[in-house]
């Protein structure tokens, strides 16, 4: 029997726990910040690394283009792999071969030794994504799975605005050497991992062979032909690679596009860049809050959209910096961040939680192939006509696509991918 007194301690202590999903949460929007800080930490100081290695445009978008290729190339395989032996282990062991990998990236003293450090980085990165989101999809409860996924995906944005500020305030304001911040950002992301290690917990191993049986007990494996078959998956996918095609090529030529073509300089690049990453965090959070309210995410998309490619149309088409930035905010508060959340919670809700792992992996790996594509080809593009204009003005395009596509997509919250 337990007497009066206790009782007060009891609910003391009840009081101040913290839920686990929080802790998830948490630890996934660190992640989330380190994964994008190496990602796009290096893109105001290109110009530096273009000096060092004497390369043109195209040249310095193969940096970008060879990161997210094996990154993207890893994505199903990771997926499928996660899904049989276990994703915290997966996670965390990329994790922190990717901060030593960046850090051995501004070792290498030839541009060949660098694309391939570079390459390894992304092949280890992308042990995060599928076995991250299937985890925090686990652990987050349904109803408010969509504010949890725009929380753990604000870390992309304050971590590529970190990445933006660091470097272009270390190397074009303070004149440190380019290879400086890939030296921080290792060490950063090696601790980073850590932390996750301790605060997610690892599935016992009967659940995780539960997770296996289930698909066979169901009459068979889900294929990645069925998970395509699906309508609402297969627009999801493709909505995604719209969106981050435009994505891309801000945070990889903006703060080039920024230098050469409007005349900023040393850390300004930097701050003017972040915005983007920054804006997006309330935009995120907004549009996915109203969504898990309503239990719709079509007419979400139906504004996004646009906004973001009038936004971008708008970034290199207006002269007066304060339209400049007005434009880069926009973007930033409607634009793929924003948009994020509401695609993930698109593919949770129409896949078994035993196949998150490659569903998830597909679905980053539809969406990346942009991210391959993307930085080569506006470098390209500025080789060829002497601006980098064409090259934003593809990204609107692209996204017009992305939105007629979404015009195909049916609300049906709780379907299931059939067994195949």
């Amino acid at each position: 029997m337990t007497s009066k007194g206790a009782q007060p301690q009891m609910k003391q202590k009840k009081k101040f726990t913290i839920p686990y999903w929080w802790k998830v949460v948490f630890a996934f929007s660190l992640g989330w910040m380190f994964i994008n800080a190496n990602k796009y930490f290096l893109n105001p100081i290109l110009g530096h690394i273009g000096l060092e290695y004497d390369l043109n445009n195209s040249q310095l978008g193969l940096v970008n283009s060879i990161f997210f290729l094996t990154y993207t190339i890893a994505q199903i395989p990771v997926g499928a792999f996660s899904d049989k032996f276990g994703r915290k282990k997966l996670l965390v062991i990329g994790f922190i071969l990717y901060g030593v990998l960046t850090g051995v990236s501004g070792l290498m003293a030839g541009f060949t030794g660098f694309l391939v450090a570079r390459a390894l980085a992304g092949l280890s990165s992308a042990t995060y994504f599928s076995p991250q989101f299937a985890l925090s999809s686990e652990a987050i409860p349904e109803k408010n799975r969509t504010v949890g996924s725009a929380i753990i995906n604000s870390g992309s944005g304050i971590g590529i605005a970190f990445g933006f500020i660091l470097s272009s305030t270390l190397v074009l304001e303070k004149g440190m050497n380019w290879t400086v911040p890939f030296y921080i950002f290792g060490v950063l992301t090696i601790l980073v991992g850590i932390v996750i290690t301790v605060l997610v917990k690892e599935k016992r191993p009967e659940t995780l062979n539960q997770r296996q049986e289930k698909p066979l007990e169901s009459g068979g494996k889900v294929s990645i032909l069925s998970l395509l078959k699906n309508r609402n998956l297969l627009i999801t996918f493709l909505v995604l690679f719209c969106s981050l095609y435009g994505f891309t090529v801000v945070v990889t030529w903006l703060p080039k596009f920024l230098e050469t073509e409007r005349g900023f300089q040393g850390s300004q690049v930097g701050l003017i860049s972040a915005l983007v990453p920054l804006a997006s965090i309330p935009g995120a959070l907004v549009a996915s809050y109203i969504s898990d309210r309503l239990g719709r995410k079509k007419p979400f998309a139906f504004v996004l959209i646009p906004i973001a490619a009038i936004a971008l149309w708008a970034t290199v088409y207006v002269q007066s910096t304060a339209l400049l930035i007005t434009a880069l905010l926009i973007y930033g508060l409607f634009g793929k961040i924003a948009l994020d959340p509401i695609l993930l919670a698109s593919i949770s809700e129409n896949v078994d939680k035993s196949v998150y792992g490659i569903a998830f992996g597909l679905f980053n790996f539809v969406g990346m192939i942009s991210s391959v594509i993307a930085p080569w080809f506006v470098g390209f593009l500025a080789d060829k006509t002497g601006s980098m204009t064409a090259g934003f003005y593809s990204a609107v395009i692209v996204l017009a696509v992305g939105f007629v596509l979404m015009m195909f997509f049916k609300e049906r919250p709780k379907a299931k991918v059939p067994i195949a």
